[in-house]
């Protein structure tokens, strides 16, 4: 699913069009093996500085110093954006003191140990509006955050295009691609990282374009659109010439898309939406990324697309896709057979909160398996195996290979982070989340 998505802030206010908005950074507070008090933290945070994180979860340690030693994940909960290393250690909170900012999440990692970060201050909507006629409208502000200074400073602010911005793809260098709604109308644009030089790369009105991912050359961009004749996927240049359609059927939505670590290749699902308007289920795709061959992998809508989790307090949700291990094979979330999760999507009523569906657990039964597909022969090995069956999901390898970072959740429960082995077994739960409310969207940090 495409990332929460900024109206220009109040005065006084982040986000007024010119405005840098950088908190100071303070040294880091954590020593070796020793833990601040909620005091200290306030004592250090009236000097004017803010600390980016320090909320511990569900008791694991945290220790900043392995952190950097080992692989680290990002993921989400509650509202906050979380850091972990691999084995558990050095668990952290990001928790940014900017007013009138709602939530927080991860966007796209930059290099040189940078984050940039979307915020989404609160909703613009009166109760019961659709969906689609308030989420625009609420501004949301872009923030590169360095990992080792602890500086957070605003970005995109010239040239403000529309109160909703929200980072699609980095390019390299000082140019990302944005998505831009105006109007209801979304667009991508390429700007500059302050946000000027604003360059169209789709046409307004053609569809709204989600799910981008660039070439391992760096010379391609592929998306797929969401168009008056379906969910399509694209492939194009950087700026957007040349484009070309990858996939496109009546009666078919395809959705996300990654390159093959040889660049031969475009992955991404099909999911049967007339049959499935919940979008529950899916099949494996990938397609030539010059066109002209389309190949299923799957059959029978075996992949777990559309992951909703949770009890009503703890309700969550949004699409898989499947992702590439650096040998060129694939990780998704298989569906056991007859399996049903506990929330019932309701096609009959109107959606008011991108999610419209009812919590029935005395339905549920099933769960699905990380598994791993060879393109090149069909194979596909189960990874995870739990008895009695739970929900595995949001697979992906570590940039090294050697390790697994997934989701996993009981029926009606939510989700924790775990790794395994590249190869499966060893699996171990690494944390679930603020209170043991549920962790979410796990990627890793580059070395």
């Amino acid at each position: 699913m495409q990332v929460m998505p900024g109206m220009p802030g109040m005065p006084g206010m982040p986000g007024m069009p010119g405005m840098r908005t950088t908190l100071m950074r303070i040294d880091d507070p954590l020593r070796d093996g020793e833990l601040l008090t909620r005091r200290e933290l306030l004592r250090l945070t009236s000097r004017g500085a803010v600390l980016a994180g320090l909320l511990a979860g569900c008791g694991l340690a945290r220790r900043r110093h392995g952190e950097r030693r080992g692989l680290r994940i990002l993921f989400t909960s509650q509202g906050k954006t979380g850091i972990v290393a691999a084995d558990g250690g050095g668990l952290r909170y990001f928790d940014f003191a900017v007013p009138g900012q709602a939530t927080w999440q991860p966007g796209l990692i930059l290099p040189g140990g940078r984050i940039l970060f979307l915020s989404m201050e609160p909703r613009r909507d009166g109760p019961g509006r659709p969906f689609e006629e308030y989420y625009t409208q609420t501004p949301t502000h872009l923030w590169v955050h360095d990992l080792e200074t602890g500086l957070l400073e605003e970005v995109c602010v010239k040239e403000r295009l529309a109160p909703f911005v929200t980072p699609a793809l980095y390019l390299g260098g000082d140019r990302l691609l944005v998505q831009v709604v105006r109007n209801r109308v979304g667009q991508i644009f390429s700007v500059r990282l302050d946000g000027s030089d604003p360059r169209e790369l789709t046409r307004a009105g053609e569809g709204l374009p989600y799910g981008l991912s660039l070439s391992p050359d760096g010379k391609r961009i592929a998306f797929h659109l969401a168009s008056p004749e379906g969910y399509q996927v694209w492939t194009s240049g950087v700026d957007g010439s040349d484009r070309i359609r990858v996939a496109a059927a009546p009666g078919h939505l395809y959705f996300g898309t990654s390159w093959s670590p040889d660049g031969e290749w475009i992955l991404y699902v099909d999911c049967l939406h007339g049959q499935d308007p919940g979008h529950d289920w899916a099949d494996v795709c990938m397609g030539r990324a010059g066109g002209g061959e389309h190949r299923v992998l799957t059959s029978g809508q075996a992949m777990w697309f559309a992951a909703t989790y949770g009890d009503p307090r703890t309700r969550g949700g949004g699409s898989n896709v499947p992702a590439w291990t650096r040998d060129g094979r694939i990780l998704f979330p298989r569906r056991l057979p007859g399996s049903k999760p506990a929330w019932e999507y309701q096609a009959q009523r109107p959606d008011v909160d991108h999610f419209n569906r009812d919590f029935k657990p005395e339905l549920a039964r099933g769960g699905t398996e990380i598994c791993r597909l060879d393109p090149g022969d069909g194979s596909v090995a189960a990874l995870t195996r739990s008895e009695p069956p739970r929900w595995d999901f949001r697979a992906s390898e570590s940039p090294g290979g050697e390790s697994i970072v997934f989701c996993r959740a009981a029926a009606g429960e939510a989700p924790a982070i775990w790794v395994m082995d590249a190869g499966g077994g060893n699996e171990r739960e690494i944390t679930r989340g603020i209170d043991c409310l549920g962790a979410d969207h796990p990627r890793w940090l580059p070395s």
